[in-house]
């Protein structure tokens, strides 16, 4: 990136404000993030191998487990490292690269999100053509189009950041490399710049909302009119867990990237950050294995399988040893 930075590494500050509380905070994170894994690599092995799960929806759950695993291992592991070390530095290549896979990641769950509100609003909406509408090739154009996309805006995000000069302080009030804690630390930071990637991020999160609040607007107008009350109550219960999970992720992502910044939101930020790097992709599979009875079942016979093969796995082992 053609910059003019004096500065060449960044120090993560992060929670070294709280050296007390660090070994907890990694206790705390690592438990988290093996649930976060365990929960939904569950989920993408349930989908992968129970066959009346092989429909659209849980086709794109799938993607999107797998899109939220990929963002909190962008950032998780690194701060966990950070927590147990005392040095916390980065290089401006390794951030702008964390930079770029988080906001790629990060926008490509907004895309898959719009997809599956598009899926719920063919199902309903459309349930003859539903099968043409959302056929296993246009499931996998969605996927595509939705990680493209994101990442494209994540790379425009990230040139404007770092094509700026950084020739100040090098230390960045976070435990990883987000835009508003980095962009800070430059020196020829304008309005321009300001607006150009407030504009990127509204795109991403204003866009994609108003395609689900339409999709499900509509979706709205067709579930009044269903004269069955059976038939109402299934069709909020197949929308009820995406818009869960819908306003959860845009909720606390709209707080951080597009309400005004100051040098005293960041300690705000970094606190908003934790919960949908940690918490928000522990919280998706437990909405909808929650509110889900295929979903419940496909993981319990999932969870037997796994007890069986360790079952056998320990009987062998004895066996062997006796």
């Amino acid at each position: 990136m053609g910059n003019h930075s004096s500065v060449s590494t960044f120090l993560l500050w992060g929670f070294s404000s709280f050296p007390e509380l660090q070994g907890l905070l990694f206790v705390l994170v690592f438990v988290s993030l093996l649930t976060i894994l365990a929960a939904n690599v569950s989920i993408m092995v349930a989908i992968k191998l129970r066959h009346n799960l092989h429909t659209p929806m849980y086709f794109l759950l799938c993607g999107l487990s797998f899109s939220e695993t990929s963002v909190t291992l962008v950032v998780v592991p690194r701060m966990l490292a950070d927590l147990l070390s005392d040095s916390k530095t980065m290089s401006l290549p390794e951030c702008a690269t964390q930079m770029f896979l988080f906001l790629g990641l990060s926008g490509n769950n907004c895309f898959i999100m719009a997809a599956m509100s598009y899926d719920r609003y063919s199902a309903i909406c459309s349930p003859l053509r539903y099968a043409v509408l959302m056929s296993r090739q246009t499931c996998v154009q969605l996927l595509t189009a939705s990680c493209v996309a994101g990442l494209l805006v994540s790379l425009c995000i990230v040139t404007t950041v770092f094509n700026l000069s950084f020739c100040d302080s090098n230390t960045i009030q976070h435990f990883f490399c987000d835009i508003s804690p980095v962009v800070c630390l430059a020196c020829d930071y304008t309005p321009y710049h300001a607006m150009a990637i407030f504009a990127l991020s509204a795109l991403v999160l204003v866009g994609n909302f108003i395609l689900i609040m339409t999709s499900y607007v509509f979706i709205g107008s067709v579930v009044t009119k269903m004269p069955s009350a059976q038939g109402r109550h299934k069709a909020f219960s197949t929308c009820s867990s995406h818009l869960t999970v819908v306003c959860i992720h845009y909720g606390f992502a709209s707080f951080v990237y597009l309400r005004p910044k100051d040098s005293d939101s960041f300690r705000g930020d970094m606190l908003m950050a934790v919960t949908y790097t940690v918490l928000t992709p522990l919280l998706n599979p437990i909405v909808y294995s929650l509110r889900n009875k295929e979903m419940q079942i496909a993981l319990r016979k999932v969870l037997d399988s796994v007890r069986g093969l360790s079952l056998q796995t320990v009987n062998k082992r004895t066996l062997n040893t006796s």
